[in-house]
């Protein structure tokens, strides 16, 4: 089963939207996500099978790769680690209950993160659009690299594995480095709400961000007390090494 939801350019490299290839058995959870993609303006095609899933993703080049955790004919470990030795691209495992271990060495094998299954667009849609075509870029500050499309970050060359919410929140402070952000602007742009949430919610996932990316001495991302946050290039302050 292939379903492709729009004509997209592919060999041209003409895309009016974002493609996501989803590797999955079950046909009926293909087309839910697909429907419901389609009104935020994204193709998709589905594989029934690691083999198949492997073909479009050579043919297709899609901008990101959602696999099922149940995938068929090729693992999804072994399915992760050929999309990404072929291709700098996002994949996603789409993961149930007793799923933990293969969770683990899908992303010791490249996989961006684990996705619930059944899969819900809202948890997908920050990288779709992280990846598509209009949001192919990637950020320097200092040591720190940021790759939207292929949904990597490295520091000093190391590749360093972010989960969605840091990855976010890393590409917000990047895009606004040596200005201060608020936690109001952190939480309209990252957590895509209106809503407050307390403090320390924020700082948790700082705090987690710089022990990543090994910001021992909080010289990358400074807090600016009662405001927010602020991401420095190494003009103003050093960067981790």
């Amino acid at each position: 089963m292939t379903r492709q939801q729009a004509p997209v350019t592919v060999n041209g490299d003409v895309r009016t939207r974002p493609v996501l290839l989803i590797a999955d058995p079950d046909r009926t959870v293909v087309d839910e996500v697909a429907l419901a993609l389609e009104r935020e303006g994204v193709a998709v095609t589905g594989a029934p099978d690691g083999a198949q899933g492997l073909l479009q993703a050579g043919a297709l080049r899609p901008d990101v790769v959602l696999v099922s955790a149940t995938i068929p004919v090729i693992d999804a470990v072994e399915f992760v680690r050929a999309v990404r030795l072929a291709r700098a691209v996002p994949v996603l495992l789409g993961v149930g209950e007793g799923h933990a271990e293969q969770a683990v060495r899908a992303l010791a094998a490249g996989a961006a993160a684990c996705v619930a299954r059944p899969y819900r667009v809202p948890e997908l849609l920050p990288f779709i659009h992280a990846a598509s075509p209009e949001s192919r870029d990637v950020l320097h500050v200092g040591g720190v690299e940021l790759d939207a499309q292929a949904y990597q970050v490295r520091v000093g060359g190391r590749t360093v594995h972010l989960p969605l919410r840091e990855f976010e929140l890393l590409r917000y402070l990047m895009r606004n480095a040596d200005r201060t952000v608020t936690r109001e602007q952190i939480m309209r742009h990252v957590w895509h709400t209106a809503a407050t949430t307390s403090t320390n919610t924020i700082a948790v996932h700082v705090k987690r961000l710089r022990a990543r990316l090994g910001d021992e001495d909080d010289q990358l991302i400074q807090t600016v007390r009662g405001v927010g946050y602020r991401l420095v290039t190494p003009s103003i302050s050093g960067t981790p090494s």
